[in-house]
């Protein structure tokens, strides 16, 4: 399983990281394994506010659909838009792909998550 330093996670697979004061919210690797093929990613409008743990956006595999959940409190700035038209970057590329980026509420919510030590051996347990 591919992880990246940095980065924290949810236990719905969710990884989020800070990038210039914003939370930038993707699926991890283990995910996008999870789900095969990805086909469809419904994206939210920006301007949505969300509480952490709140549903974001659904993405579509050819197996399942999955609610993507916020990891954080806070605001969608910006949304991934190539993913409408080029849905399987997230197979591609699950860390470089995000699919939000939020204005978060409260930073200090990312302290509830996981980090790559934790992730890794919560997807352990679950495989």
């Amino acid at each position: 399983m591919k992880t990246y330093q940095g980065i924290k996670y949810t236990r719905e697979h969710e990884w989020a990281r800070v990038e210039d004061g914003l939370v930038y919210v993707g699926i991890s690797d283990f995910a996008q394994n999870a789900l095969g093929d990805i086909v469809f990613v419904e994206l939210p409008n920006p301007g949505k506010s969300l509480k952490a743990g709140e549903q974001a956006s659904v993405v579509e595999s050819v197996k399942a659909a999955s609610d993507i959940y916020s990891p954080v409190s806070g605001t969608i700035v910006k949304v991934n838009e190539a993913l409408e038209d080029t849905p399987e970057l997230l197979n591609a590329e699950p860390y470089e792909n995000w699919i939000v980026a939020l204005e978060p509420e409260n930073l200090s919510e990312m302290d509830a998550l996981m980090d790559e030590q934790q992730y890794g051996d919560f997807c352990a347990k679950e495989a």
